[in-house]
């Protein structure tokens, strides 16, 4: 697994108590923690709120982003998910990073200080070099959308 070198600047004490760190040998993601300063935050049905994580990044290759990720357990036992399904985090961004939730049960839910609530994962980005042009090639698929290549 190819590593690339991140300099991260930790804003809360949350991570005083806490490492950012992968999980196993193998994770894709680490752990972003709610750094607030209260005991917790209550999320209400349908609600969002935008949770500090407590960090600061550098990443030190610029063909590279971070993508904020919803936790898989947070998501399907309480149903709170990034707001707006990714978060992305440009590789010229130096501010502290902040999660956005997004409760999508039928109850409150609670979010404790120094609670994982989503994953931070690094990966690729291209940038398009934008051709204009007067036609598009043509495909067996055409200008076809949602539902359109079926149902299986």
């Amino acid at each position: 697994m190819r590593k690339i070198d991140v300099n991260v600047k930790f804003l809360h004490p949350v991570w005083e108590e806490n490492e950012l760190a992968y999980a196993t040998e193998h994770s894709a993601g680490l752990d972003l923690r709610a750094c607030i300063d209260s005991e917790d935050l209550e999320i209400g049905p349908g609600e969002k709120a935008a949770i500090p994580a407590g960090v600061a990044i550098e990443i030190r290759e610029p063909s590279i982003a971070g993508y904020v990720f919803s936790r898989s357990g947070l998501g399907t036992k309480d149903g709170l998910t990034v707001s707006q399904g990714v978060g992305v985090i440009d590789p010229d961004y130096r501010g502290e990073i902040k999660v956005s939730l997004l409760n999508t049960s039928d109850k409150v839910r609670r979010i404790k200080r120094g609670q994982r609530i989503a994953q931070l994962v690094f990966m690729p980005i291209f940038q398009a070099a934008i051709l204009p042009v007067d036609e598009l090639g043509d495909t067996d698929r055409g200008a076809g959308g949602f539902g359109s290549t079926g149902k299986h």
